[in-house]
């Protein structure tokens, strides 16, 4: 699994986050099933469609500090797998999508209401299985459950005269680093390491979030495939104000391309096929996304420098890889 990514981890652990991850995936099959055939097909819909899983790889890394046998971990993993699919389902109502991993949105194939149910049944379905861990995996399950709200929240209503970078940072640390922080937690917590460990675990999950959205919408950027989920540009296409956006936006550079692609960026979403190839050449070459990747290897490191608490060894060196590999994939 993390060797297949470019890595270098030691295969013991390699081999542990694998067998995890597949028993995960056995189960996420299982627990989407409904006794109405609608529910049980839009539920299975976007999991079928793929994804990284990477809240359940961010449980398997912490549980390595841990008894990683403990009958715990994969239930955990559902727990923020399931949660993380229900938000598409309603991120997809919100921004009007059409299209999800490739394949027709929920909301495209269905209806609005028919995916804000089924995104409500896959909420209900991780707090039943939460309920089964315990009461501290509900509260942590439904405080996780409170910062993707708020989140949401602040991104529909935007920064409302707050600094627009800022508040872009914030929205990414309450709709996406939340649930990476709380599957780093359950890792630590369900495989019983130290609370010590635990809480350094969490520290780790909530910062290689950030650094895991923002280096996913450089991808958009960067990427001449569809690297990042979907077709390079999307955001700009759709008037989504990224971190390389925001930084272009506020500089003041006088260069003439600068200039130009501040022009352009300030129309809001860019759907002229050749004023978009324009604004996405400029953005590639920009100060502006120089300066997002060294944001993003900044929290990169931040993240690493969370991990110090815990034991040097191969469980802690994968982790650190991980930060590397989130740092530079959109070089």
């Amino acid at each position: 699994m993390l060797n297949s990514l470019g890595l270098d981890i030691d295969p013991a652990i390699d081999v542990s986050v694998s067998a995890m991850l597949g028993n995960v995936e056995d189960a996420l099959r299982k627990n989407v099933v409904s006794a109405d055939p609608l529910v049980a097909e839009a539920a299975r819909h976007l999991m079928d469609a793929g994804g990284k899983r990477f809240r359940p790889l961010i449980v398997a890394l912490g549980a390595q500090f841990g008894d990683i046998s403990s009958p715990d971990l994969v239930p955990a993993a559902l727990v923020v797998e399931l949660t993380h699919l229900a938000t598409l389902y309603h991120d997809d109502v919100m921004d009007e999508a059409e299209v999800r991993r490739g394949a027709p949105s929920a909301n495209a194939r269905w209806g609005n209401s028919v995916a804000i149910l089924v995104g409500d049944y896959l909420f209900a379905r991780a707090a039943d299985i939460a309920a089964s861990l315990g009461p501290e995996a509900v509260h942590l399950q439904a405080r996780t459950f409170a910062r993707l709200v708020h989140g949401q929240i602040a991104e529909t209503v935007g920064p409302r005269g707050t600094d627009p970078i800022a508040h872009h940072l914030h929205v990414i640390a309450e709709k996406t680093a939340s649930l990476i922080a709380t599957s780093a937690r359950f890792g630590g917590l369900f495989s019983a390491a130290s609370p010590e460990h635990v809480e350094a675990l969490a520290g780790y999950g909530e910062t290689i979030g950030i650094a895991f959205q923002l280096s996913d919408d450089l991808l958009d950027i960067a990427s001449e495939s569809v690297q990042s989920g979907k077709t390079p540009g999307t955001d700009l296409r759709e008037g989504v104000p990224t971190l390389p956006v925001l930084y272009a936006l506020a500089s003041d550079d006088t260069d003439a391309s600068a200039v130009r692609l501040r022009d352009l960026l300030a129309t809001g979403p860019i759907t002229d096929d050749a004023l978009h190839a324009e604004a996405l050449g400029l953005l590639r070459e920009s100060v502006a996304m120089k300066r997002a990747r060294e944001t993003v290897r900044t929290y990169a490191e931040e993240a690493r420098a969370q991990l110090a608490p815990l034991p040097d060894g191969p469980a802690r060196r994968a982790m650190e890889s991980l930060c590397d590999f989130i740092a530079d994939r959109t070089s």
